[in-house]
């Protein structure tokens, strides 16, 4: 949807459910209509190089990478468009700086994992969820069972990670690190 005044469209969901594809699904349709897209990524976020976002399905786009939300606004310019990748990774003021960037006329797309690997919601995803104008959750298939996913299921060894291991570790392209699972097949020994 095109937009002439700031909005907030959150797009969440759990690991390979397509929240990256999505949204570059959408900045494809806004460069098509003429609008001016930034697309900002976390440099935390190593799994591609620093100047590309591209989804599993091998679509991409080029990125400005930032260490945390403070640089988001400097970087934004004459852009229509600025579209945040991996929020959950992103520090506690991105809630903040993307209301700034909607109040400033922007439109924002948002990405990134409603819940972290313990099933318990991730980072500052809640409160844009709640600020969002629109949002668009979305699902992938349990691993176990073929069921819908909403749950992201992190493995060491090819089995179920404990409640108390990191809460970050990047993977999930082309590796065992991490499957979509339903609630029934969602695994998280020591999770009270």
């Amino acid at each position: 949807m095109f937009y002439t005044h700031g909005w907030v469209h959150v797009i969440a969901g759990c690991m390979f459910c397509g929240k990256t594809d999505e949204m570059l699904r959408l900045l494809r349709r806004f460069s098509i209509a003429g609008r001016r897209v930034l697309l900002v990524k976390p440099r935390l976020d190593t799994r591609t190089d620093r100047v590309t976002v591209v989804s599993r399905s091998g679509a991409q786009h080029q990125a400005v990478t930032v260490d945390d939300s403070s640089e988001i606004e400097a970087a934004v310019s004459e852009a229509d468009i600025v579209a945040i990748e991996e929020a959950q990774f992103f520090d506690e003021r991105l809630p903040e700086v993307v209301e700034q960037l909607a109040r400033l006329g922007k439109q924002v797309v948002v990405t990134g994992l409603d819940r972290d690997f313990r099933g318990v919601p991730f980072g500052t995803m809640p409160r844009l969820l709640a600020l969002a104008d629109q949002v668009t959750k979305l699902t992938a298939i349990c691993m176990v069972c073929g069921e819908p996913a909403t749950r992201t299921q992190r493995l060491i060894d090819g089995e179920p990670a404990s409640a108390d291991s990191p809460l970050i570790v990047i993977g999930g392209m082309g590796d065992e690190t991490y499957e979509a699972r339903c609630r029934l097949h969602h695994d998280v020994p020591g999770l009270d």
